[in-house]
């Protein structure tokens, strides 16, 4: 009787992978070396038990969760995009990504290049069903999380116009005298050399032109159409004498 071979078990598929298991670690400054040994040991100690062998470990040291970009971290992905590495283990999170976004950015990059990725203090798994889910869940939070940015961003931006403050960068090109230039029949190479300013400045400035006239076009049209027609008086001729009838018999 035939007996089918068992499934193999995740990590001797990754020792069985051409490719490496690496892993990263990183403290905020100089001064926490013990806690970037904690962490290293604490990915030691997890491979051990999981008979995982050989394992790189990237470091970035007295570099900002806030970074998006740090030399270790950089090295490494590199090699994830080079499709050299198998797994990725971090002892949590926020060793990784300073985000939610930043996190699942990464996780975007692992998947893409078939790539999975560990967590142990969050007990995160990408190739387990739990993991799976998670990940599902991450992406609503930061999807959720990005619609809360942009509203409040939109609710500053409104709040802003009403109070009459000005939104953006404080316009410093000359806008009278291009806008006369312009009117005069000046080029743009002509209004460019008079006025010091470069094409693009002219091109937004004639455009923010023709957006006020517009503006102003369609307000005028707006008060001609609200605007009630005008009422006729019926004028009656006087007459100084009455008019004669005629005698018809």
């Amino acid at each position: 009787m035939l007996q089918s071979n068992p499934s193999p078990n995740k990590n001797e598929s990754a020792k069985s992978d051409n490719r490496r298991i690496v892993a990263y670690c990183r403290v905020s400054t100089a001064m926490q070396g013990s806690g970037l040994s904690a962490q290293i040991r604490q990915v030691r100690e997890h491979c051990k038990r999981n008979n995982l062998e050989g394992i790189e470990i990237y470091t970035d040291e007295n570099q900002s969760g806030a970074k998006s970009s740090r030399p270790g971290l950089d090295k490494m992905m590199e090699e994830v995009r080079k499709g050299n590495i198998s797994m990725v283990i971090v002892p949590s999170f926020s060793r990784l990504a300073r985000s939610t976004t930043h996190l699942l950015k990464a996780l975007d990059e692992f998947k893409m290049h078939n790539c999975s990725f560990v967590s142990l203090s969050e007990a995160l798994d990408t190739d387990t069903a739990a993991g799976k889910m998670a990940f599902t869940v991450l992406a609503a939070v930061s999807q959720l999380e990005r619609e809360l940015i942009i509203e409040r961003v939109r609710v500053g931006l409104a709040n802003a116009r009403a109070q009459g403050k000005q939104i953006g960068r404080k316009k410093t090109r000359p806008s009278d005298l291009i806008r006369k230039l312009h009117k005069a029949g000046y080029k743009y190479r002509e209004i460019s050399r008079v006025a010091g300013v470069s094409h693009g400045s002219i091109s937004r400035e004639l455009k923010e032109l023709r957006k006020e006239e517009m503006q102003a076009f369609a307000k005028t049209l707006s008060i001609e159409e609200t605007k009630p027609p005008e009422k006729k008086e019926t004028v009656f001729e006087e007459k100084s004498e009455p008019e004669k009838i005629p005698k018809l018999w």
